[in-house]
């Protein structure tokens, strides 16, 4: 059942990029949750396509509908379905990839699967199979503020930035960098030097029929303690589970992440000291904030990178799908860099696994 994530908080996502129509169900909503479709929209128009020369031009405007799930604006603990319809696939502009296979694409894995190919545009493998995650993303949002306002603390803040694409590096004050910084440039990196090398970077990459990949830096501040069910579930692995399940992700790191290969238990070890509210915090953070799979109060830290985008403009050898050697060149309207667009969806996935997290913690309160 590979469309679904979630345990308390059940997403599943439905749709094809040049089908009717994508969308989410989302189960386990508490009753009474106010749903606010603006606060839902706000989170689409971030990802939708279009919205500067450095993305695909393919002209949606992402408009969500609630179908279900929702009554006088709050939830009804009924399941929450939207759907986003479909409005400018121009699937024709594919047709010379229906019998062919795009290097490092899911076209072959998907036939070599399923017997069948859905070519126009790639189906579910396509980036806007991620709507309906960034839709029930904005519900989860609200639902951690809720559950924050009623326990009279701050709620989780989700700060995720385009840290580098290329050899480009970003340098970005972790501890202070906020969305409105982000927000500020289309690549959604907060450093003004770093991003117009980017950009000049992304649009050569699209004169040149290339692409580029790059790496998306997530701080949470605000993160209670005690989210994460281990042993299979702690918080750290179904936050991997969730950033490489998006479209070009191809690694994820923690804290200090494979650099703690190279560490020892002194360097690494983050010591524990009296925290302003009696509780202990540490000095350090190369746990990234989770501790034993267990959230322990200090700030989520971790990285996603993703692959340069896989159907470019210029010549790549491939084969048919009768196994004949031939020469592509992609067509189409293709995103020559993911990053700027993959920041929602990170927040997105981010905000689902701790909504998910929260509403299972809340059982281990339930007998005082």
């Amino acid at each position: 059942m590979g469309n679904s994530f979630g345990h308390s908080f059940v997403v599943t996502t439905y749709g094809e990029s040049h089908g009717a129509a994508v969308g989410v169900v989302i189960d386990g909503i508490p009753a009474r949750l106010p749903i606010d479709l603006h606060e839902i929209q706000t989170e689409l128009d971030r990802r939708r396509p279009g919205q500067s020369r450095l993305v695909t031009q393919r002209d949606e405007a992402d408009a969500v509908e609630i179908l279900s799930g929702v009554h006088e604006g709050r939830s009804t603990g009924a399941p929450l379905a939207m759907i986003v319809r479909n409005a400018d696939q121009r699937s024709g502009a594919y047709d010379h990839l229906k019998d062919l296979y795009r290097p490092s694409h899911a076209d072959f894995t998907y036939d070599a699967k399923y017997g069948l190919r859905t070519w126009q545009g790639g189906g579910r493998s396509s980036a806007r199979e991620t709507i309906g995650r960034v839709a029930a993303g904005a519900v989860a949002v609200r639902l951690l503020r809720e559950v924050a306002a009623a326990s009279g603390v701050s709620a989780p803040e989700i700060v995720s930035w385009v840290d580098q694409v290329q050899d480009v590096k970003a340098d970005v004050d972790a501890a202070t960098v906020g969305r409105a910084d982000i927000e500020l440039d289309p690549t959604r990196c907060p450093d003004p030097g770093a991003a117009e090398i980017m950009t000049s970077r992304i649009e050569q990459a699209r004169k040149d029929g290339d692409s580029l990949g790059g790496i998306v830096r997530t701080v949470v501040r605000n993160v209670p303690v005690g989210l994460g069910e281990p042993v299979f579930d702690r918080l750290e692995a179904d936050l991997a589970k969730a950033m490489m399940s998006l479209p070009a992700t191809k690694g994820f790191e923690i804290g200090s992440g494979f650099a703690a290969a190279t560490m020892t238990g002194r360097t690494h070890n983050d010591p524990f000291v009296p925290g302003p509210d009696g509780q202990p915090t540490t000095s350090t953070n190369n746990s990234g904030g989770v501790q034993g799979g267990i959230t322990n109060g200090a700030p989520l830290a971790f990285r996603t990178v993703f692959k340069p985008t896989a159907t470019i403009s210029s010549a790549q050898s491939t084969v048919s799908t009768s196994g004949e050697a031939v020469t592509l060149e992609a067509k189409g309207r293709h995103d020559p860099c993911v990053l700027p667009r993959a920041v929602p969806m990170v927040d997105a996935m981010v905000a689902i696994v701790l909504a998910d997290h929260t509403i299972r913690q809340h059982r281990n309160s339930l007998l005082g």
